[in-house]
């Protein structure tokens, strides 16, 4: 159960879909449940063998993101008939609300995922008044589920100082097949307007104010101060494109890009800026170390279970803004450093193996179908990207 999934384009909607597709492709028979995408939606889907639609919910507040009814009776009578093993209900609105209070009084096994940081954006849209009663809500939804997963042992921690109960760890990884410094292109830089030695500078993702973008902006501005051949891509779409565009030619809207399209987009580029704070991982750091790019981002979610700042990117201390800045500017320093860190990027994530990750998946649904292994130490498991 999900209240976003592709062609939305979003972290949360990515990983689920190659979620979905590789539970399908190991034999499991799998039922999306999720909103209707616009009125010409067929609801079929890649991977799940049958799709449920739910009439959607807007959110005037965030643009372009929408929740789902709370479709009580519709979930209540489609498990009588069609009783499932275990539930994954991935997102906390509406539908999920009550897809999981459904599942307990049907008493199905049921889990959830922690996948989007709702908290941490309320300062980003005059709600931050509303965040303790958020986070009260999300960890009373979580606490009646058999197990939370969670992108990094960090947040497992933080959650459970708030008393968020047997939260377990589910990490990420990255199709380096896909994303790989091989798929750079000449012609898309040319598309962009770089020539000969010009450095391309990226940004991957909602283009928001809860992705901090202003501060990216900031950060190429001081680069700007040093090496004035110098370009700044935006690969994505949001509230705050506009805004950033106006009075601006040397930076690059270039829209929303998936699959082999948006592979080349970060092979051709040089540098990758990623300010954002309310990650919950940040799959496209993963992204971009498998692409070859030296990197800029804060040391936690993915740039903590990936990162070595120096090593294979500049990952600096946690809301430090001049910290950001300053290794942004460092990367013009030493283009063999910049070079060097982007190769050992390529080479971190290597490891970053989805198979494995599907393997825990797989057994988080077989322990809860089950009934057994919630209190068992999780430190043995697989608990993070692999190493």
């Amino acid at each position: 159960m999900t209240e976003t999934y592709p062609p939305e384009v979003n972290g949360v909607a990515r990983t689920l879909h190659r979620v979905i597709n590789a539970m399908q492709s190991r034999g499991h028979r799998v039922q999306l449940i999720r909103p209707r995408q616009g009125k010409d939606d067929p609801g079929a889907d890649a991977g799940a063998e049958q799709t449920l639609l739910v009439m959607p919910i807007p959110m005037p507040w965030y643009k372009g993101i929408q929740g789902g009814m709370p479709a009580f009776l519709k979930l209540y009578f489609q498990w009588r008939r069609q009783r499932p093993d275990v539930i994954y209900v991935a997102t906390e609105g509406p539908l999920g609300f009550a897809a999981v209070l459904v599942a307990r009084y049907l008493k199905i096994p049921v889990l959830s995922g922690f996948h989007t940081n709702f908290p941490s954006y309320c300062a980003h849209y005059r709600l931050g008044f509303l965040s303790r009663l958020i986070n009260s809500y999300l960890r009373a939804f979580h606490n009646r589920t058999a197990m939370t997963l969670v992108p990094t042992r960090e947040m497992s921690d933080d959650l459970a100082k708030q008393n968020y109960q047997r939260t377990v760890v589910f990490g990420r990884g990255v199709d380096i097949e896909l994303f790989s410094p091989e798929k750079r292109s000449l012609v898309q830089r040319e598309a962009w307007g770089v020539q000969g030695d010009e450095l391309v500078v990226l940004y991957v993702g909602r283009i928001a104010a809860e992705k901090n973008i202003k501060l990216a902006v900031r950060a190429f501005d001081a680069m700007c101060e040093k090496r004035s051949k110098l370009r700044f891509v935006f690969v994505g779409d949001g509230p705050v494109a506009s805004e950033l565009a106006s009075g601006r030619d040397d930076l690059i809207f270039a829209g929303v890009h998936t699959g082999e399209s948006l592979a080349a987009h970060y092979a051709s580029a040089d540098i990758f800026l990623f300010p954002s704070k309310t990650e919950t991982f940040g799959n496209v750091i993963l992204e971009a170390m498998a692409s070859g790019l030296a990197l800029v981002a804060y040391d936690y979610a993915a740039g903590k279970e990936v990162g070595g700042s120096g090593v294979n990117g500049q990952f600096v201390p946690f809301d430090d803004e001049q910290a950001f800045i300053d290794a942004a500017v460092t990367l013009l320093d030493d283009d063999a450093y910049r070079i060097g860190l982007a190769r050992e990027a390529r080479q971190r994530v290597l490891s970053c193996s989805w198979d494995a990750l599907f393997d825990l998946f797989e057994s988080y649904l077989t322990d809860a179908r089950l009934g057994d292994g919630y209190e068992r130490d999780q430190a043995d498991r697989i608990t993070s990207t692999p190493e």
